[in-house]
């Protein structure tokens, strides 16, 4: 059987991994972007200087030999589902497939701004966005970036670290203040403010203009203001990259509509990623999260099912999670964290004195179970928020083991009495730290 995989990301790899481990079928992965699989997540830090591109390969360059994993570097321009057949941009001779994986990424998001296509305007996805940013950095004295999202703030971050001026231009009133609460929202303001960032809030791009020579010259915003600049970058979300595959016979909405095995509606045809939109998303979930674990979950899954057509398995991400970084303020959030409180739900803050940390845990008004928490700041283990989330365990529980949660350093200052008081004068209810021992009972449960 030969099985085809569009797209090298984290979850075309991961499908590719997981086949070859369970059988012995011939596999082609094929992408235009780059030859070998690395971590999408690591770009930043190429421009940074952290890491270069080879240290963000995981597999060495004859990993794929070894295990039998044709490799193919050129861009599907089209694919035949009733012929099984796909056609190359080159000239590159059609192939055929038995089972096709559709693993194609996300794509910048324009919005049809005059001068987006003009030279140094780019965003921030792929290898050849990298090597755009690089190539307009050299002498840049001021960069532009339209959008507050997570690849906003990481363009910004990796600008100023080359000692670029940016402009950051977010038309909403706090920065991504459609995911976090008022309080976080707001300490990320401050965080970008203290880089010196030029943040602007409620701000939005109206066009971008020539210099006279087909490149970046100046921005104005629909205020009428105008900045000059040698570089923009456009990081206003993301699309499932699906634009060619328009007018064929798969289902689309925003993304590849897939059941919970992860199959399309076109038999032996599956997508996977940020591509993948979930027909039936599970309870609080999305059906479109480009997402690198879900990646990898999802990769797992479909050579799974690939290889076990009778018995195939549902996908299930399990609570929701995520983890960024807004320049020296680490975030984690686990569960259910909303903008804007349901009735039903309460919700404890506390931040430290600096502004740099917080902990917001959210429970049930009626039974106090926890539901989510947003960490700024301060790390928590991801294992055992999730036992406390799916386990329904009450939030005065949560608290008197809060420091099984904890993981910052040892030397770190310890913030967990403080929060214990901010919930008894919250509800007028004394928490206290469980002993050492019970706490070891509690770690040996987590542990099992």
């Amino acid at each position: 059987m030969r099985i085809v995989i569009i797209g090298n990301g984290i979850s075309g790899i991961t499908a590719a991994r997981h086949l070859r481990k369970s059988s012995d079928h011939d596999i082609t992965v094929i992408s235009s972007e780059s030859k070998f699989f690395y971590s999408r997540t690591a770009l930043m830090y190429i421009y940074m200087g952290h890491m270069t591109l080879k240290n963000t390969q995981p597999y060495e360059a004859d990993f794929w030999e070894k295990n039998r994993i044709k490799l193919i570097q050129d861009h599907v321009s089209e694919v035949d589902f009733s012929s099984k057949a796909l056609s190359f941009a080159s000239d590159r001779p059609a192939m055929n497939y038995d089972k096709l994986v559709l693993a194609l990424g996300s794509a910048s998001n324009k919005f049809g701004w005059p001068g987006q296509d003009l030279n140094g305007v780019g965003g921030l996805y792929s290898l050849q966005d990298l090597e755009t940013m690089d190539k307009y950095s050299n002498k840049l004295e001021r960069a532009v970036i339209v959008g507050g999202g997570l690849i906003g703030i990481e363009m910004a971050e990796m600008f100023h670290s080359r000692n670029i001026s940016v402009s950051f231009l977010v038309r909403e009133k706090s920065y991504w203040d459609h995911v976090l609460p008022q309080e976080e929202s707001e300490m990320v303001n401050n965080e970008i403010l203290d880089h010196n960032i030029d943040l602007r809030l409620e701000t939005e791009l109206d066009k971008i203009e020539d210099n006279g020579q087909g490149a970046v010259g100046s921005i104005t915003t629909k205020e009428g203001q105008k900045i000059h600049c040698g570089f923009v970058g456009l990081t206003a979300g993301v699309h499932p990259n699906v634009g060619f595959l328009k007018e064929s016979q798969l289902e689309i909405e925003k993304g590849i509509l897939v059941d919970k095995t992860l199959l399309t509606n076109i038999q032996d045809v599956y997508a996977i990623g940020d591509c993948a939109q979930q027909r039936h998303p599970n309870d609080g979930r999305r059906g479109i999260e480009a997402i690198w674990y879900t990646g990898r979950m999802m990769g797992e899954l479909v050579a799974h099912n690939i290889l076990n057509p009778v018995n195939p398995l549902d996908y299930n991400p399990g609570i929701w999670f995520n983890s960024a970084k807004f320049f020296n303020i680490e975030y984690q959030v686990y569960g259910n964290v909303p903008v804007d409180l349901p009735d039903h739900m309460q919700s404890l803050f506390w931040q430290d004195d600096s502004g740099k940390k917080s902990v917001r845990i959210n429970f049930n008004q009626k039974d106090k179970s926890v539901l989510g928490f947003n960490l700024m700041g301060i790390r928590f283990r991801h294992q055992i928020c999730e036992r406390w989330i799916h386990h329904g365990t009450s939030v005065e529980e949560v608290l008197s083991h809060l420091e099984l949660a904890a993981f910052d350093p040892e030397l770190y200052k310890s913030y967990e009495e403080s929060l214990r008081a901010k919930y008894q004068k919250l509800t007028g209810q004394r928490i206290s730290q469980k002993s050492d021992r019970r706490l070891n009972r509690v770690l040996e449960f987590f542990k099992n």
